[in-house]
Order: structure tokens, then sequence, then C-alpha cells
């Protein structure tokens, strides 16, 4: 038990030194006020698109790793979905981005299942053991009303369901599809906002932003799906 223990927290301060890492060398590179300056965004994106024109299989292939990496690391998953369509648009980023969450979302369930289940379950057993029943029903197709519904923030929900000890590969593929339309929404608008921007030298009007059909049709699409989810959601947390 003792080595056990050991081992859990070994992989707790490990996961946490490379996320602080991660973090260091992000913001040692660029400052707040530039990665959040116009004229920052606008250089960068005509380097990319270069960088995607001339190689577009590795510039794939590295945002899929780092999607990946980003969401095993507990990263937020919506700027890194809007990055996603500003860059690649919104089929290919939409394309890179489930899968890179689904790989990334799995490793983190295989993770916690492994050495923190016993953590897991102290922490979140009484607000969610009624999933259990509803897992054991048919474990697939309430893990993608799971991934669908949402309503957690996304790491935490990444490591409920080793409580229930569901397969990782259901788990893998209820992630795939369950996160697909909202995702493929925040991708959109992603896009949209790369449209804009190679539209505009300055910075535009909140007004284009809101009457732009690349961005208002995403957005409407969005809040139809979320006033359904809530609705979904009363249903299936209900005990």
């Amino acid at each position: 038990m003792e080595k056990t223990n050991k081992i859990k927290l070994f992989i707790g301060l490990f996961y946490v030194a490379i996320l602080f890492l991660f973090l260091y060398i992000l913001f040692s590179k660029f400052s707040l006020s530039e990665i959040t300056s116009y004229e920052f965004i606008k250089n960068n994106r005509n380097y990319l698109n270069e960088l995607k024109n001339n190689n577009l299989f590795y510039l794939s292939f590295i945002f899929l790793i780092f999607s990946a990496i980003w969401v095993f690391m507990a990263g937020f998953l919506s700027p890194l979905a809007l990055f996603s369509g500003f860059i690649f648009g919104k089929w290919l980023g939409t394309l890179l981005i489930i899968f890179g969450t689904a790989i990334g979302a799995t490793s983190l369930y295989i993770l916690a299942n492994y050495f923190f289940k016993d953590i897991v379950k102290a922490k979140f057993l009484d607000r969610f053991e009624n999933l259990e029943l509803k897992f054991k029903k048919s474990e697939f197709f309430y893990l993608l009303l799971y991934r669908f519904i949402g309503g957690i923030p996304f790491a935490i929900s990444n490591i409920i369901p080793c409580m229930f000890n569901v397969r990782p590969y259901n788990f893998f593929y209820a992630t795939l599809i369950g996160i697909l339309p909202q995702i493929f929404i925040i991708v959109s608008i992603g896009d949209g906002l790369e449209n804009l921007i190679e539209q505009n030298e300055q910075v535009p009007k909140m007004l284009d932003f809101i009457f732009n059909p690349d961005i208002y049709i995403p957005l409407i699409f969005f809040f139809v799906i979320l006033v359904f989810t809530i609705f979904l959601k009363r249903i299936f947390y209900k005990k």
C-alpha cells in the first residue's frame, strides 16, 4: 500500500511539473499582451498559413500530438478548438481536434483509472453515483450522452468515468462522437475569425463580428445546442 501511494504521489507531482513547465515555456516566449494583440495574431496567421501551405501533413501531425498532450494536461478545450479552425479551417480543423482530444482524454482517463480511482471516488462519488446504473445498462450509449451533454469541466469529465470501470475503447469512441457537434461549431467560429482577419488590416468593429455569417450562424447553432443540452442534463443527472 505504501509503495502504491508513493507511485501515485510521484505521478501526481510529475503531472503538475509538466503542466507548469509547459505554461512557463509558453509565456516565456510571449507576453499576454503580445498574444492578445491584433498585430500579433495577424502576423502569425500569415506565417502559419505559409507553413501550412508548404507542409500541411507535418503541421497537422504536430497539432494532433499537441492537442492530445494539451487535453491530457487538462488544458482548456475551447481555445484550442478556435485555434484549430483559425489555422486549418472547419473541416480539417475539426478532424484534427476531435482525434487529438479523444486520444488525450482517453490517456488521462486510463491514468486516472489506474492510479487515482480511489481519490476520484472520494471526491465525486456522492455527486455522480447515479451514473453507475446508467453506464451498466448501456455503457457506450450513456457515455455518448455524457459526452454530448457536458456540463462538467472537461478535464474533470475525463476522470469521472473511472469510478465505473468503463472500457477505454468505449470511452474513446464516445468522446470522439459525443464532442463532435460542439467542437465543429467552435472550430467553425475560429474559421470565421480567420476569414474576417484576412479581410481587415485593422481590428474589425464589433458589428463586423456580429453580422458576419461565418460568425453568427455557428453562434446560433451553439446556443441551440446549449439550450438542448441544458434540458437533457436535467434528465441525465437526475437521481
